[in-house]
């Protein structure tokens, strides 16, 4: 762990291994066998993986609920996933003690890092069963929530694996390792929450391949740079905004660490503007390596460094299952046309838990073994794919669809700006016109003439007609800890 309380806390393989044993024995002991779920609600620490390889060496389901939502949202999701077991921070406010009479499921709450009224100790829970494997380890999955970015967060879900754990067929490990290059001599750092899919699943493909894994418990953008100095990270994983609070760290700042040991910087979860990208290039190297997927996972695409600066802007061909892209009748398009960007899966498709309809939205009208999750993009005449932003944040202006990601990034390296969001507002004229909603960088001045500026700026990147009408300045933009932004919270405050 690095940069904050935890700091410098080290779990070993032997101690992870007879932790997740014994947490595997509490599990089973609740009358918890496979196909059951266990919820998981703590900040980035070694816990979450304890609770993971529990989980998963025991034919669970695992799901690790956002540690940054309110008690309602996490009662919301420990209740729609039909916990059984809940493992809990003592250092999250409210959440513990809040939810237990909206989760009347959950058979047992254990507390980590405290005390939490009416919860068991974990600690004393750990001690007071075998260290011994259970004679039975079926494997497990995670079932992860959406961010919840257009709507409430759903379970997305699969069947459950028909092996051991130890046997192969392990997705991670089948798509992932050998491409970046995972084994027992790679050190893994991720700054990121690890409720998220991507943190929580390649830390545990860095366990399995018996890597180190290095996790912050936040993202700080120097601190990031000294830990990938100090630990010799080989590998680690970004969010484009994680990017952009780097590139705008003082010139100083960033040339003062060593970071000749990366061979490979992942990033996805939202599309990287190019500037972003190519400045990333120019001073860490062709290291960065981008994929196209979701927590939903219908599908992949893959581009490295050197493919993306032959083609700038584009997030890969598709690497796992064949891809789409079709008009609102569900025909499928020719080359830059934009449509909804659909998988055609080699595996069996997600569902969302609870939730018959998505699941059927998410499916194409004519070919239910291609699924989407909304994303609109084009594939280009060689076939790689450019996204431009998400069905439901479409601006239809005039009756000319403008996609607001387009206009973000755009604007995603103004000095002046730390975090925008893009929007439609309904307009009697045009139907909507687009507004830009800027959270300031320090030292700036929101204003009228600040407004001006943003404007002038984004008129010299993109077409006139593109640009928005007006600027909004807020204190804050509601992000999640991932880096999606949490559009539909910007617009209801206009709609």
């Amino acid at each position: 762990m690095s940069g904050g309380p935890l700091d410098g806390r080290v779990q070993t393989y032997g101690e992870l291994d007879e932790r997740s044993i014994r947490l595997a024995r509490v599990f089973a002991e609740t009358g918890l066998g496979p196909g059951d779920h266990v919820a998981v609600v703590l900040e980035n620490r070694p816990e979450v993986f304890e609770a993971y390889w529990a989980a998963v060496r025991s034919g669970l389901v695992v799901t690790a609920v956002n540690s940054h939502l309110t008690p309602a949202e996490v009662a919301y999701i420990v209740d729609d996933c039909a916990a059984r077991v809940l493992v809990v921070s003592a250092n999250l406010p409210g959440i513990g003690e809040g939810i237990v009479a909206d989760t009347p499921g959950v058979r047992r709450r254990l507390a980590v890092g405290g005390e939490i009224p009416g919860h068991e100790d974990y600690e004393a829970a750990l001690a007071a069963v075998s260290a011994d494997p259970l004679p039975d380890e079926p494997a497990g999955m995670d079932m992860l929530y959406s961010s919840g970015t257009t709507g409430r967060p759903k379970g997305i879900t699969r069947d459950l694996p028909q092996r051991k754990v130890h046997e192969p067929g392990d997705a991670m490990l089948e798509v992932f390792a050998p491409v970046y290059g995972w084994d027992s001599d790679t050190v893994y750092y991720s700054p990121a929450p690890q409720y998220h899919s991507a943190p929580l699943r390649f830390g545990a493909m860095t366990h399995a391949t018996g890597g180190t894994l290095v996790v912050a418990e936040r993202f700080r953008p120097e601190q990031a740079l000294a830990d990938i100095e100090r630990h010799r990270v080989t590998h680690s994983q970004w969010v484009p905004t994680m990017f952009v609070r780097l590139l705008k760290l003082d010139p100083e700042v960033r040339s003062r660490y060593d970071l000749s040991s990366l061979k490979v910087a992942v990033h996805a979860a939202a599309p990287c503007p190019v500037e972003v990208k190519r400045r990333m290039i120019d001073w860490w190297g062709p290291v960065l390596q981008e994929y196209y997927s979701s927590t939903e996972s219908p599908g992949q695409t893959r581009i490295t460094s050197e493919e993306w600066l032959a083609h700038p802007g584009s997030v890969g061909r598709a690497t796992v299952g064949i891809l789409h892209v079709c008009g609102e009748d569900g025909t499928e398009l020719g080359p830059n046309e934009v449509g909804t960007v659909y998988f055609e899966s080699p595996n069996p498709l997600f569902i969302y838990h609870n939730d018959v309809a998505k699941t059927a939205d998410s499916r194409h009208p004519g070919h239910p073994d291609w699924a989407t999750t909304g994303d609109l993009g084009y594939v280009d005449e060689d076939g790689w794919l450019h996204l431009t932003d998400r069905q439901a944040f479409m601006i239809i202006s005039g009756g000319v669809n403008i996609y607001p990601q387009e206009i973000e990034d755009a604007l995603a390296l103004h000095p002046a700006v730390q975090d925008v969001g893009v929007i439609g507002v309904p307009d009697e004229e045009m139907g909507e016109q687009v507004k830009a909603v800027v959270e300031t960088a320090e030292g700036a001045t929101p204003g009228p003439e600040l407004e001006q500026e943003i404007l002038e700026f984004v008129r010299g990147r993109i077409a006139h007609y593109k640009c928005p009408r007006t600027v909004d300045f807020v204190a804050e933009l509601p992000r999640t800890p991932t880096g999606k932004l949490v559009k539909r919270r910007i617009l209801e405050r206009y709609r």
